[in-house]
């Protein structure tokens, strides 16, 4: 019996957001509007959209002993989420700055933080939480070591799910756990053109580049190769394609007049592990994902934009 239906270990942000008419060029200095600060991070995103969905859900990060850190913490305890893996202290929470243009474009700088204090030792010390969750969630804006440590502290018969994002080569035993890897098209060709964790040549890797060339069904069939048990590989309005032994399959697009699209990748990856470890199959379960991308994308906002079931339903 698992306490948890997903953890999520992962980065959590102070998204520092300005609006501005055009973004400034090299040395130069622009107005913008009012500052607006908001809870994000890859990992605290998906957190709470899990929750809001009504999933037993908890959070490993490390955040800063300070106001963006009680920010975020506030905004998880409010969602249902379980924060006893949080961690407290080391480095001031990280913060995301974020300049928007008004045809939505945006420039943003990361500072990790808190996020790069996530280490494997960490992992270790929180084996019990990870070994009590049904599903394990994981992205790439915490450190790759602590992610391989989340790997090897996996319970026999949880789930691991990788959203690589910022993209990097990975090693084969991240690889092999994934069921699956979440990735969009630039992800995808990332991965794809990395020399495979140290494994292949660059000619190698160029070479899968070309033999993937635009095509969604062979990046999944090549990323199949890599190691994971599936991929699911995002398409934005075109939908998604979910890939495994079984074979290739398209997932629809739900059409809905997007207003923002910030976070709505999180809430697909947090809905898709859920409904995995509730019993649902890949397709199915990135159909359910991608309804719940739909109804983010239709409000403004990251975690203030994820939908309830009922809403998900009404859809």
């Amino acid at each position: 019996m698992y306490d948890y239906d997903l953890l999520v270990v992962g980065s959590a942000n102070a998204d520092l957001v300005i609006g501005v008419e055009r973004r400034p060029a090299a040395g130069e200095t622009v107005l913008g509007s009012d500052l607006a600060v908001h809870p994000g991070g890859k990992g605290a995103n998906q957190a709470v959209a899990a929750a809001r969905l009504g999933a037993r859900t908890a959070l490993l990060a490390r955040l800063g002993d300070d106001a963006y850190g009680r920010l975020l913490l506030d905004s998880q305890r409010a969602a249902g989420v379980d924060t006893a893996g949080v961690l407290v202290g080391g480095a001031p929470t990280g913060i995301a700055l974020i300049t928007v243009d008004p045809s939505g474009d945006n420039s943003i700088v990361v500072s990790p933080g808190a996020n790069g204090r996530l280490t494997p030792d960490d992992v270790r010390a929180a084996a019990g939480l990870v070994r009590a969750s049904r599903v394990v969630s994981a992205q790439l804006e915490i450190p790759l070591e602590t992610v391989v440590e989340v790997v090897r502290n996996l319970a026999p018969g949880s789930r691991f799910v990788l959203n690589p994002s910022p993209p990097r080569p990975l090693p084969d035993e991240v690889l092999a756990a994934c069921d699956p890897l979440i990735v969009n098209e630039h992800e995808a060709k990332v991965i794809l053109g990395a020399a495979g964790a140290g494994t292949a040549t660059a000619g190698e890797a160029a070479a899968e580049q070309t033999a993937a060339g635009d095509r969604p069904e062979e990046w999944a069939r090549l990323l199949l190769a890599k190691g994971p048990k599936s991929v699911v590989v995002t398409l934005g309005p075109q939908g998604a394609l979910v890939a495994s032994a079984e074979g290739v399959e398209r997932v629809a697009a739900v059409k809905v007049d997007a207003v923002d699209t910030t976070g709505a990748g999180d809430s697909f990856t947090a809905a898709l592990a859920w409904k995995l470890g509730a019993g649902s199959s890949l397709a199915e379960a990135a159909a359910y994902a991608a309804r719940v991308g739909a109804v983010a994308v239709t409000r403004r906002g990251a975690q203030e934009s994820f939908p309830t079931a009922a809403e998900v339903t009404a859809l």
